[in-house]
């Protein structure tokens, strides 16, 4: 078992890709929880895309979050929720890889684990994102 011991008491990666699975169920439902609490424990951090009307409610079209030398981009597709990693160095965009949404969360869990290792304020905004 790969478990990252995250100082000062921020929760490990599975706690957090645990807590991003809960609501994983209802995929449009997901997409807007999960932008909700990436906004709220990164604010700053992750880029959430909206398409709504003018009667409609907005309702995210993409979310995308850098940390580190990775990006991890979630946005409807045809056949569900597009999930892709992309290695980027220097703001050059290396390798894109389309995931299985399980993965995804995983990867995007383990690089918010490591992020927060490093760095005080990820590590509290980690801890918010499991609460």
């Amino acid at each position: 078992m790969d478990v990252l011991d995250v100082s000062g008491g921020a929760p490990e990666f599975e706690q957090v890709a645990a807590s991003l699975r809960a609501d994983a169920r209802d995929l449009a439902t997901f997409l807007e929880v999960l932008a909700q609490k990436l906004e709220g424990a990164l604010p700053g951090g992750v880029q959430v895309d909206r398409a709504g009307g003018f009667r409609k409610p907005k309702r995210v079209a993409r979310i995308r979050c850098d940390l580190g030398d990775e990006r991890f981009q979630l946005a409807p597709a045809a056949a569900g929720l597009e999930a892709v990693r992309t290695r980027v160095v220097r703001g050059i965009a290396l390798k894109s890889e389309v995931m299985p949404l399980d993965a995804w969360i995983d990867a995007l869990s383990q690089a918010l684990a490591q992020s927060a290792a490093t760095n005080a304020a990820a590590s509290t905004a980690l801890g918010r994102l499991v609460t």
